[in-house]
C-alpha cells in the first residue's frame, strides 16, 4: 500500500530514507532549509519545500499535519531535531522516527515523545524504509544489495497451515530459517510444522521475493 512520509533534513540519511521510499514508491515530502540539497533529491521527492523546520507555521503551511510518517533527520543541530520533533508531536502525527547523534540526544527525544530513535550507519536508510512500510517486518538485515534476512509476523492468513503447505521456496524463492513461538525457538524447522498468528518467522531470499512472500503469503 503507498504510504506517505515527510523527511525533514536531507543529509546523508535522509537523502538514502528519499530515494529508498521512492524507489518502494512511497511519496515523500522532502524539507530542508538547503536548498541545494533538496535539488540533489528532486528526482526521487514528490513534494519539496525549502523551510527551516523549526519553524512551526513553515511545517503548517507544508501541510505537515496530513503525513502519518515523519523521519527527523536533522544533522548535527541538536537543538533543531529537538523543536523540530516537538512540533510533529504537538501536530498529533501518528509515527515520528528520529535520528539521534548521541546518548544524551536519545534520552531527551525518549522524553519528548519520539516514537522510534535511531543512531543509523551511512547505510541504514535502506533497513528503516523496510520498517516504516510494512506492519510486518519487525527487524530487517542486509547481506548484500540483492539478498536479505528479515524477522516478520505471521498473521491470521496461516493459521494452521504447515510450512509445506505453504511451500514457500517453490513459490516466493525464499526461506524460514526459523521459528519463534512464545518462548521456544526452533532454528531447524521441519515441512510439518504449522504456524500461528503471532509467530516470529525469519526468513532469508532475494529483496524482491522477500516483498512478495510478506505481500501474498501474510
Amino acid at each position: 500500500m503507498r504510504k506517505q512520509f515527510a523527511i525533514i533534513g536531507m543529509g546523508r540519511f535522509g537523502s538514502s530514507m528519499c530515494k529508498e521510499l521512492h524507489r518502494m514508491n512511497h511519496e515523500v515530502l522532502a524539507i530542508d532549509k538547503d536548498e541545494t540539497k533538496l535539488n540533489a533529491v528532486k528526482a526521487y521527492a514528490t513534494h519539496t519545500v525549502t523551510a527551516d523546520a523549526t519553524d512551526e507555521q513553515v511545517l503548517i503551511d507544508a501541510g505537515i499535519r496530513n503525513f502519518d510518517h515523519a523521519i527527523v533527520a536533522i544533522g548535527e543541530d541538536i537543538q533543531a531535531s529537538i523543536l523540530c520533533t516537538l512540533h510533529l508531536k504537538d501536530f498529533d502525527i501518528n509515527q515520528v522516527w528520529v535520528k539521534a547523534q548521541n546518548d544524551y540526544h536519545h534520552k531527551v527525544l525518549d522524553k519528548i515523545g519520539a516514537d522510534r530513535v535511531f543512531h543509523p550507519e551511512s547505510d541504514m536508510g535502506q533497513r528503516i524504509a523496510e520498517y516504516l512500510t510494512s506492519e510486518k517486518v519487525i527487524d530487517y538485515i542486509d547481506l548484500s544489495d540483492e539478498y536479505s534476512i528479515i524477522e516478520t509476523l505471521a498473521t491470521p492468513k496461516v493459521k494452521g497451515k504447515s510450512l509445506a503447505d505453504l511451500d514457500i521456496r517453490a513459490r516466493f524463492g525464499c526461506t524460514i530459517i526459523a521459528i519463534k513461538q512464545k518462548n521456544k525457538v526452533d532454528v531447524t524447522p521441519h515441512p510439518e510444522d504449522t504456524l500461528n498468528p503471532g509467530d516470529l518467522l525469519v526468513v532469508i531470499g532475494h529483496k524482491n521475493d522477500l516483498r512478495r512472500f510478506q505481500k501474498e503469503a501474510l
